[in-house]
Parts: C-alpha cells; structure tokens; sequence
C-alpha cells in the first residue's frame, strides 16, 4: 500500500508503474481518497513518480522508500526509467472529481514527454527557487492580469467577502451606450431646446457664433486632454475625479471633484426645470396651481419635487433602466433635431404663414385678442380692438392709454421670412450671452464601462463633434429663417405660447415640445445617475472623513447613500425654481472641472514622468494650456461673481482635506512637479557658503533611542521647532547600535517612531536613521554627508550627555567629543543643550523671564540670532533678551557698553545690554581641590579600562614620577623577599606579589600628587565665570554660553568634560554654541 498525503490539490504529471506480470496490466491499481483528502494507492511492488511545479517525489512500496528528485539531479530521468523497466506505466491525470484516474494509453508516450520538459524546465528554474518563493512566476503573473478588474475592492466587495456572499455581477456597457449617449443627452438638453433661439436673438449670428465656436472649442481641448489622462492606464469608478486625483493629488482631485460632482447634482435640478417649463408652458398650461404668472415659481417648485422623487425612484431600481429609456429619449431628441432641419428645408420652398404682432419693436402676447391693430372697420364704422382695451382704460378713443401704446404703431410681419429672405443681414449682431456643455456624463460612470481606456475617448470626442455641428448649424439656420424679435421671445409668448423652435420644426411644433421634453428627461436621468457614482467613489478614497458613509451602497453597487444625498442637494437648485439663475451655478463648477482636466494634461506632459504613456497620441501640452485659459475665460465672461464663490469654494475643500491630511500618495503630478521643481532648485543651488544674508541654521539633530526604539528626548524636538523662524533645513538623526542586516527592522521601526515624535513636536523636517556597528563612524559619516548638493546643514544639535561621569558613560563622552571635534573640522556650529527635558514643550508660553546670553568669545553672531529666531516662537515670545560680555582689567566698560548697544542696534536686535567686569584674584583652596579631584578621577577613570598589564605599567610610572626615592627604597625590600621564601614561592608569585605592592603604592600617590598648573588656572576661570553667570542668570529661561573647543590632545578629555560640567553648573537650561567660524548676521540689508 502507498500512502501519498495531499491536502491541497497536485498540480503536475502523475506515473503510477506496477509490475507487468501481476494481473493489473490492463487496468490501473485501485484509488481511494478518504475525508482528509490523503489517497491510498492499493497494490504491490508499484512505484509512483509525481511530477509537481516544484518538486518531484519517488514512492517504491517495494522498498518503502519515499525519494525527493532534485531537478539538478542528472540521473532523474534515468532512474524514472529503471523504475519503469518491467513495470507498465499509467499516466494519471486528476480527475474533476479531485480522484487520480488512469489515462487512455495513446497519451502515455505524450504524458512521458510532457513529464521530461517539466523535469527540464523545473532545472532551469531551480536557480530562481529563491526569487519565486517572493515573485510570481510570469505565467502567474500574465493570468492575474488577465483576470483583472478596474474596480478595486470597496465597501460591497468587502461584505460580500465577509458574508460569503456571492457577487452579483452588471452588466458592463460599451462605447455607444456607456459614453456616446450619455454625453450626447447631457449636451443636447435644455439650452438648445429652450434657450439657443434666444441667445442668438440677444447676441446675433456672429455674437452666437462665437460663443459657441468658443464653448465647443473649450469642450474638445479638454475631452483631448481627457482622453490622454484616461488611456494612460485602468480608469476605475469615479471618472473625471479619479483622473484629477490621480493626476493632481488628492487634495485638488478632492476639491475639483466635489464641486463637479455639485454642478452634476445641479445639472439636475436644471433639466428637472426644463421638464416643468415645458410641461406648464406649452403642453398643460392648465395644471397650474398657482394661476398668478407671480406665482410660476411655486408651481415649478411643487411639480420639480415630485418630478425628482420619480426620477430618483428610477435610478434606484438600476442604471441598466436609465441606460433602456436613454435609448427612448435620444430616439426622441433625434427626431426632434431632424425635424428641425426638414423645416428649414420647407422654408426654402413654402415659408409657413406665422405672423406676429409687434408694437413698436415689441412682439406682443399673442393670447387675447385675434386683430394685429388699434382701431377696426365694422360696418363702417371705426371700433376699438380687444388690443385696444389691453392698454387702455376703456374702449372709447378718447380714454387714457398707456404711454408707449400710444406713441407707436402696431405692425404685423411674419415669424419665419425664410431661409432666403435676407434676414440674416439683420440678425448678424446684438446682444451678447453664454452657453455651456457638459461632456463628462460618459466618464463619469467609468467604472459602469467594459474598456473605458477605449470608450472615454472615441464616444467623448465623437459627442462633442456631433453635438457641435448641430448647435453651430442651429445657429447660423436660427438667425436665417427667423425674426430676430421672435427669437428674443424667449417663451414663445408672440407665437401661442409654442417654443420659437417649434414653429421652424417640421410637420408640426409638438415633435419639438415633445422631444425637447423626453431630452431633459433624458439628461436629468443621467446627471442623477453619474452624480452618486461620483461621490462614491469620493467617499471610498477616504480623503473626505465625513464623506465615508455615502461610499456604502446596495448589494449590486448602486450607490444609495450617495443617491439620497445627492436628491437633497438637487431639491436645492429646484427651490430656485429658475433655469436662468441654476444655469450658471452648474457652469462654473462644470468649467472648473474642465480647467482643471487641461491643467493635469499639461502638467503630466510637461514633466514626462516614465509613467506617462497615454495609448491616445493626439495630444500636446499646448493645446491643454489653451483649453485651460478658454475655460477660466468662460468662468468670468458667464459671471465674475459666481466664479469667485466657486474658486473660494474649492479653496475651502482644498485646505480642509490638506488640514486632514490626505496621506494619499497616488504619484501624482504636483508631486511630481515638486520634484522637478526641487532637483531643478538643488542643481541651481551653489555649494559654496551662502552669503551671510542669506545665512539661516540649518540643522542636524542628533536623537538618540530608548531600548524600545522610541525618541529619549522630545524635547530635543520641541527646541528644533522652536528654532522654526530661521526657515531652515531640518534633518533629524538617529543611529542604532549592529548590522543593517540584523536590525533592519528595527530600524523601520525606529525611523517610524521618529517620524512620529516629530508630527506630534511639530518639526518640519527629514528624518532618517542609521545602523552601524561603530557609532563614531556613524556620527562622522552623518556630519559629513548628510544632506545634498548645495542643501546640507551648517549647524548640528545634540543633548548634553549627563550620563559622562559613570564609568559606563565612557563611550557617550568619547562619542560626545569626537563629535563637536569633527563639526569643527566641517565648519559647522555645534549646538549642546544641557537639562534638555526641563526645556518648554511647544505648548508652554513662557510669561515672562530672561533669555541670557553670555557672549565672552566672537564666532559669527550666532549666539546672538539665535535668541531672535527663539522669540519668533510663542514659547518664548514673551520673554527679555539680554546680552552679558566680560570686561579685563584694562577695559573700558562704559565705553563697551556703547559699542555693543550700537552694534545691537545696526543688527535690528532688541536687547538690553550689561557688561561685567571680572577681576584677577588669587586661585582659591576651592579652586586648587576642585582640580585635583578632577585629575584624580579622571585617573581612576582611565585605569579602570586599562587592561592588566597597562594598569601594571600605569601604576609603576605613577610611582616613580612622584615618589623616586620611597620607589627604590621599596624596591630593596622586594628584592629581599625570595632570599626568605627560595624555597617555597615560585618567580611568577613572586613577580604578581611585587607589581600588586606597586599598584597599591601607586594608588597611595594618586591621593598625594600634585595638579597640573594648567588645569587649574583652566579651571580658575571656568570657576569665575561660572559664579558670575550663576549670580546674574540663575533665574533665567534659557542661558546661551560660548562653547570652547574640545584640546587639540586627547589625553585632557575627560578634564574637558569637567571644565564644561563647572561651566554650567548652577544653571537650570543651558544652550551650549559653538560657531562654524563665519559670520552669520550683518548689519547691511
């Protein structure tokens, strides 16, 4: 029996070999899977060879030998064929039914062949095992490409995961309906049934003309940008906002994208309107309910809510419905346009009789009276006319009548002359309008489309190019068949209350009411079905918090929330009750969208990223940038004030998803553009020394970690950012102790953790942290090479290690000198803060108090700027700034006093100013003992890591140099010990017994000796001064001293520390400087 376990599925070629001679030749062994999937291959002496993807096993129930084949094993194919030799062999293949079954024999020679390629090309890829354990092999890789959908995982796919529920798949759309229709609804809807008769009555052929040419040109700029933008890789859910925002970044794609998604809500409301107006206007004058014309507002408002319940209802039930009644309504618009044209071709032939009667230059309201005239023959005699009583106070001709009535005639001319009959010379110029489109209706349900890469483009364009032939056409046919005063009807009151266009239409003016009609219904329907789309996928990027819960939806993907949200926002625009005042709130948003479509093109093209490989070619920067400036035009000729609310409504957006922090990183192109614009800034930048104007800090931080990887001292990062006015680089350090191969991860994690220390201190900056197994190293490969090009620091900031005195504290001094050795070499200043988690955090205000500076030494004016760049900061804002200089015996104090005012004054510092007079005393019993104890501990110190023999060594020269003659002395008297002892003591205890009598002896002198005079006269002024500032600055906030340099002989290190420990003792925060050796502030501007 052979046992082969396999929970998973094996995928490979299967052999199973018997003997040939026992009966089971013609069939193969029997195969039984259990319940835990483990198979059980019944027979004797067979052998079974599983050729896997990754490894090939070798089974011999006759040994019991279970073999792995390695793929570089040279004999594997001779050893599956001498298992094979007197043995029949069955290839197996698995079954649907996951139970191995025996293959016809005709495919046993192919499974064989099969087997050798797979042992072949498992030995080629035995070299990449490694990579593909991490990468996928490119078959893998090719398949999951193939099976990739543009929608990424939102909120449905997340609970259909999570409730096991299977995904309820849409039908996807094509170019025709998913793009071409749509946009063709949304642009032949209310303005050129409704309202392009009188724009080109208001602004004339040639004004009309223009302004269309204009808004058709602007239209296609951007659908060609658009189109670049949306072949440029997968265009999921979200359209329009998805290409800003991956385009531009999340805060603009976030602040454009709303307010499109406002103008789409908008649009809405204003087709919703349209659908009134003609309903109440031209086909049920009479369903009223308010009769008053007052009152047409109210009637718009009630019928325009119930409208947009039903067609909200509509949307609901599934787009799949709005895309079949598109279908209908389009069909409609169709007729209705050739009916258009078929009635401009009849005006050629028979102009229809339509007369309209004018006062003066007025068309009148063709409704309650039947006779274009004042007075009428009736029986020969000369009666007033029902227009008569209209105007006047009574029938009789000597009443008093209105006075423009009575100054002008009344004439009778006919509404449509004909498309040969001159007018158009007169309609040529008048007044001026403007019109807008909308030509994301198709790409704003990308997400709904099967290729949208292919569809945005080819249905967008062909839109646009369709759609303006019909309304530039409409235009010129418009101004050349009818009277101008009839075209600035703009109700069609003069003509029966029938729309101006219809009159033109042929055979009768209802297909134009009627198609006008279904084409609003059309657009409303598809702006109420983008719109929510849109703030989904708004909502499901997660830039706007509040935004979330309209990223939930139905089960099948329709956007509910999204959808109730987007009906409250469109009730808005049907309360106004107006198309003229809804019409440019939608066209400001819409242009904006469109400008901003123009600017990312050209913004993408311009830098040339890698990434930047659209399929659609027809393209060019220059053509972004013209649509752009054709669109921000459009925006203030429309209305400059509506414009402005909308730049400012976006602004608001912009800065509260940049407030939020859209932590977004889509590679767009502003960040782009800030890289091209920095590397062009860094190459620009010299890396010679700045002038000294414009000289600023630029500062390294040195932090160091705690055991759990966290910053030791925050409030190293709280001075950081109060330092923040001098507008500088800021690079915050760290080093870790190992190998990078070791600790890498901890030093992810420390970076981390120093990424956010600096968020919550508020330091705007760089960060960045090193493993070495040396930490000098470390330290001097950070001073020297952080940074880049011409943008390095000048100055390096770092906590006064306290921990120095310890003998464990060793290396932290060491590490400490080196350090401040090292900027000086680097001419950079050094920046030592003492106490540094006593120092205000960033959300303390210093009241009052003193920020004191002792200026002793001249290093370029940096202990100066410095306390200017800390009152900057609201720390520190409130407190006095005073300068303290020493005075010798043969100075001028007074006259000091006036030359350091002066010098203040010329440097705009505002400072009071104090000199101090230090006078020459003898060296104090404190003084002398202070320094013998320093020298004595830093003895102790250093022999405490000498190693036995240099100890040994240390301590005989210590003898001798203070004690010569109790040395040789004593040296007598350990020569005489062996004669005692010959013969019991050995030389080595002989040699141990006498060096630890001269180590104790050494350690005696260490308590005798004498302190090297010029320690103590270092430490004498170190003494002094330190008595001077405690006595004037132990009170203050902050005391800055000059940092004296480190001795050029290593071996005063540790009095160094000493005498920087005695420096400052007494004083509460104290902010060691030590400058690069330039000056840094001037008195010139």
């Amino acid at each position: 029996m052979l046992l082969c376990r396999s929970k998973q599925p094996m995928m490979g070629v299967f052999f199973l070999c018997i003997p040939s001679g026992d009966g089971q030749s013609e069939s193969s062994p029997f195969l039984t899977p259990d319940s835990d999937g483990e198979h059980y291959y019944e027979g004797k002496n067979m052998a079974l060879i599983i050729l896997t993807e990754y490894t090939e096993y070798l089974f011999n129930t006759e040994t019991g030998h279970v073999a792995l084949l390695s793929p570089h094993d040279a004999g594997v194919l001779e050893s599956i064929t001498s298992i094979s030799r007197g043995r029949k062999c069955f290839g197996l293949s698995r079954a649907s039914s996951g139970i191995f079954e025996r293959s016809s024999s005709s495919n046993i020679r192919q499974d064989n062949k099969k087997a050798k390629q797979k042992l072949l090309f498992s030995s080629i890829c035995a070299s990449l095992q490694e990579e593909m354990d991490s990468n996928p092999m490119v078959s893998s890789f090719l398949n999951k490409l193939a099976n990739y959908t543009n929608l990424t995982q939102g909120v449905r796919e997340h609970e259909e995961a999570e409730d096991g529920v299977r995904r309820m798949t849409v039908p996807l759309m094509g170019t025709f309906i998913g793009v071409y229709l749509p946009c063709m609804q949304n642009i032949l809807g209310v303005i050129l049934f409704l309202r392009l008769t009188w724009i080109v009555g208001t602004a004339g052929i040639l004004g009309s003309f223009a302004i269309v040419s204009m808004c058709c040109i602007c239209t296609l700029l951007t659908a060609i940008s658009m189109s670049a933008i949306a072949t440029n890789g997968v265009v999921p859910a979200g359209g329009s906002y998805y290409m800003i925002s991956r385009s531009l970044g999340p805060e603009f794609g976030g602040a454009v994208g709303l307010c499109f998604y406002l103008g789409t809500t908008f649009a809405g409301s204003l087709y919703i309107l349209g659908i009134i107006e003609i309903l109440l206007t031209y086909i049920i004058p009479t369903a009223t309910l308010f009769e008053e014309d007052a009152a047409m507002l109210n009637n718009m408002r009630v019928y325009g809510t119930c409208c947009l319940v039903l067609m909200a209802l509509v949307v609901f039930v599934g787009v799949k419905y709005v895309n079949k009644l598109a279908l209908v309504f389009l069909a409609c618009v169709i007729l209705s346009i050739m009916a258009t044209y078929a009635g401009v071709i009849k005006t050629i032939i028979e102009p229809p009789e339509f007369n309209v009667c004018l006062l003066g230059n007025r068309s009148l309201k063709n409704e309650k009276f039947d006779t274009c005239a004042k007075t009428e023959v009736v029986k020969n005699l000369t009666v007033t006319t029902e227009l008569w009583s209209l105007f006047c106070d009574s029938k009789y001709s000597n009443t008093t009548c209105d006075e423009y009535f009575t100054l002008n005639n009344l004439t009778e001319i006919q509404a449509i002359p004909g498309l040969l009959s001159g007018v158009i010379k007169g309609a040529l110029h008048d007044h001026l309008g403007i019109i807008d489109h909308s030509i994301m209706a198709g790409s704003n349900r990308s997400g709904d489309l099967k290729d949208a890469q292919k569809s945005i483009p080819i249905g967008t364009i062909m839109a646009i190019l369709t759609t303006s032939f019909i309304y530039i056409s409409f235009v010129v046919l418009f101004g050349a068949c009818i009277e101008g005063v009839v075209l600035r009807d703009k109700f069609g009151y003069s003509v029966k209350k029938i729309p101006v266009i219809g009159i033109l239409a042929w055979p009768s003016p209802w297909v134009i009411v009627i198609g006008s009609f279904f084409s609003c219904c059309g657009a409303g329907l598809q702006s109420l079905t983008g719109a929510p789309r849109l703030l989904q996928a708004i909502a499901r990027d997660g830039i706007i918090p509040f935004l979330q819960v309209f990223g939930h939806g139905k089960a099948n993907g329709e956007p509910t929330w999204a959808l109730l949200l987007t009906v409250g926002i469109c009730e808005i625009g049907i309360l106004i009750a107006s198309v003229d005042n809804v019409a440019p709130i939608l066209s400001m948003f819409f242009l904006m969208c469109y400008l901003f479509v123009n600017l990312a093109c050209a913004v993408q093209t311009l830098l040339g990223t890698p990434n930047w490989r659209p399929r659609f070619k027809f393209y060019h920067w220059s053509l972004s940038f013209l649509g752009m400036s054709l669109c921000l035009s459009l925006m203030f000729i429309c209305s400059w004030y509506y414009a402005l609310v909308a730049i400012v409504i976006a602004g608001c957006i912009y800065k509260y998803i940049e407030y939020k922090g859209a932590v977004k990183e889509w590679g767009d192109g502003i960040r782009g553009l800030s890289l091209n614009a920095a590397r062009y800034a860094l190459i620009r930048l010299e890396e010679a020394p700045p002038h000294t104007k414009n000289w600023r800090p630029q500062l390294m931080v040195l932090c160091k970690m705690n055991s759990d990887l966290l910053v030791k001292h925050p409030r190293l990062l709280s001075l950081t950012t109060q330092l923040k006015a001098g507008k500088g680089l800021t690079i915050v350090c760290s080093v870790l102790d190992g190998t990078y191969m070791t600790r890498a991860n901890d030093a992810k994690t420390a970076l981390q953790n120093l990424k956010t220390a600096m968020a919550v201190e508020k330091t705007k900056g760089f960060s960045h942290v090193v493993v070495s197994s040396n930490l000098r190293n470390a330290f001097s490969l950070l001073i020297q090479s952080a940074g880049l090009g011409g943008m390095k620091h000048n100055a390096v900031l770092m906590a006064w290690p306290a921990d120095w005195k310890l003998a464990l504290g060793s290396l932290a001094r060491r590490n400490f000198i080196e350090t401040v050795r090292e900027t000086t070499s680097a001419n950079q200043a050094m920046l030592v803060a003492k106490n540094i988690d006593r120092f205000p955090s960033n959300q303390e205000r210093l009241k009052d108090g003193n920020i004191d500076v002792w200026w002793i030494v001249h290093d370029g004016g940096l202990l100066m700027l410095l306390p200017f760049l800390l009152k900057q900061h609201k720390v520190w804002k409130k407190c006095t700034m005073r300068i303290f200089t020493v005075a010798q015996m043969d100075d001028n104090s007074i006259q000091m006093k006036k030359d350091l005012q002066m010098f203040l004054y010329q440097l705009r510092l505002d400072a009071e100013v104090e000199v101090v007079e230090m006078h020459d005393s003898d060296i104090s019993a404190f003084t002398y003992e202070k320094t013998l104890m320093m020298e004595q501990r830093s003895q102790m110190l250093k022999q405490m890591h000498l190693s036995r023999t240099e100890r040994e060594r240390e301590a005989q020269l210590i003898h001798d140099r203070n004690t010569a003659s109790h040395s040789a002395a004593n040296d007598k008297a350990a020569g005489a010990t062996p004669d005692r002892v010959h013969m019991t003591w050995t030389k080595d205890k002989l040699i141990n017994e006498r060096n630890k009598q001269r180590e104790g002896m050494a350690v005696k002198d260490m308590f005798n000796m004498k302190p090297n005079q010029s320690n103590v006269r270092r430490m004498h002024t170190a003494v002094k001064l330190n008595e001077v500032v405690v006595k004037k600055s132990k009170n203050s906030e902050l005391v800055l001293l000059n940092m004296p340099g480190p001795p050029k002989n290593k071996k005063g290190d540790e009095n160094y520390m000493e005498f920087l420990e005695v420096l400052m003792e007494g004083l509460d925060r104290v902010l060691l400087v030590r400058g690069g050796g330039r000056e840094v502030v001037t008195i010139y501007s």
